[in-house]
């Protein structure tokens, strides 16, 4: 790619990761709009509105920003493509676990595309927002982000838009993603999927995969009128959570006429009085599976949950202040971008001696863990809580220079008035 100047440098481990896609910009100062999004969106600041990350980069307004989400003639579906080669590289054909989720946000009025009153499965209620499906990837215990698509109500379809439900939506999904390579030894899904057999179930029999998904309490199996529906007995077992703690829960197999390869059970922490918001009901395709693992494999799902709360709260997903959803894919494409950039800094993901992606960033990650913040721990947050030690400075550099603009273009201000 040929631009007349080299473009700005932000920090090196943001450089070197947006390097990658460096191509895909025909513009120079697009690629450093795409730079300095990614060193806003991981900062410390709570709300990742345009002017709040063009004051945190040093920017004198967000014109920029706005212009490369809104104008600026780079292609989503290549860079979305770029990103899932790069996991894809960093994996060499291991195997994943795939999260299906959905994740939805209050937002007002009807001016943004695909919003309206139906049900944020986060909030637990019915609001007026916007609902995205989601498939994000454990390997090891960390996560990273694969695809999303917004759920298009029928009553605010475009002209151009086909309806496609919510499993529908996760059933292409996991399809694209297998056409690209990506192993899965591991399906997890909540109720929504679990229920919509005609599809999404089928897709994942048809591709032969492993999956626990959970069911309604009143979820129904067709038996002939001989076969009876049998509980067996329960059995205790441990849960054991990613920090290594441990409790203790109960399972027993529902039995629907005879066992088949698709099992069904249920978990709940009191098997007396069954309480509605500890007991799930789960059905499962895993060849010899054993009862205390169904509960430890179904809590992996709380991954999916760790990793949308991620975006969420620490990156910005929310805080897009555009309608049109083609800007808004962007801005969510960018997000899943920047939680790559920093789960790609974890020991699991850490392939730098092939790719070269964060490979000179070691001296300065080894530099900054004597600071007395240093979060030792290995989760995804921990990796950002550090890699915002490491950007702190160059924040501060900014801010300095801005504040020190604005003093400049106040007291050039000043002089002429009082020449005047």
């Amino acid at each position: 790619m040929f631009w007349g100047r080299e473009p700005a440098s932000t920090i090196k481990f943001v450089d070197d990761y947006c390097e990658w896609y460096r191509k895909l910009f025909p513009e120079v100062r697009s690629f450093e709009a795409f730079k300095y999004l990614h060193v806003g969106m991981i900062s410390d600041i709570k709300r990742k509105t345009l002017p709040e990350i063009a004051r945190v980069v040093g920017l004198s307004n967000e014109q920029g920003l706005l212009h490369f989400l809104t104008e600026s003639p780079w292609e989503i579906g290549k860079l979305r493509e770029a990103r899932l080669k790069l996991i894809s590289q960093v994996l060499a054909g291991r195997e994943i676990t795939l999260i299906i989720d959905e994740t939805g946000d209050k937002k007002k009025g009807s001016t943004t595309d695909y919003v309206k009153r139906q049900y944020i499965g986060n909030l637990g209620k019915i609001e007026n927002g916007i609902v995205a499906v989601t498939a994000y990837g454990l390997f090891e215990g960390m996560t990273f982000p694969l695809m999303f698509e917004v759920y298009k109500p029928k009553q605010r379809l475009l002209e151009s838009d086909v309806y496609h439900t919510k499993p529908e939506i996760a059933a292409v999904m996991i399809r694209k993603l297998r056409q690209m390579g990506f192993k899965f030894k591991l399906v997890l899904a909540d109720s929504l999927y679990g229920e919509s057999e005609s599809n999404f179930i089928s897709v994942l029999c048809q591709l032969e995969l492993n999956f626990v998904v959970a069911i309604r309490s009143n979820h129904g199996v067709w038996l002939p009128q001989s076969q009876k529906v049998r509980y067996n007995r329960w059995r205790p077992y441990n849960r054991v959570f990613s920090d290594g703690q441990q409790e203790k829960r109960y399972i027993r197999e529902i039995v629907f006429g005879k066992r088949r390869t698709v099992q069904y059970w249920q978990v709940t922490t009191d098997p007396e009085t069954l309480p509605q918001n500890s007991t799930w009901f789960i059905m499962t395709l895993v060849p010899g599976i054993k009862y205390k693992e169904v509960g430890n494999l179904y809590g992996l799902r709380n991954w999916v949950e760790y990793g949308l709360k991620q975006s969420k709260n620490e990156l910005g997903w929310a805080d897009f202040r555009v309608t049109d959803y083609s800007q808004i894919q962007k801005w969510w494409e960018i997000i899943m971008s920047a939680y790559l950039m920093v789960s790609l800094h974890s020991q699991v993901l850490n392939n730098q001696s092939q790719l070269g992606v964060n490979k000179p960033t070691d001296p300065v990650v080894a530099k900054f863990s004597e600071h007395d913040w240093w979060d030792f721990g290995k989760g995804w947050k921990n990796l950002l809580n550090n890699l915002r030690l490491v950007i702190q400075p160059l924040i501060l550099d900014l801010l300095q220079k801005s504040v020190k603009q604005i003093q400049f273009w106040g007291d050039e201000a000043h002089s002429c008035t009082n020449q005047l």
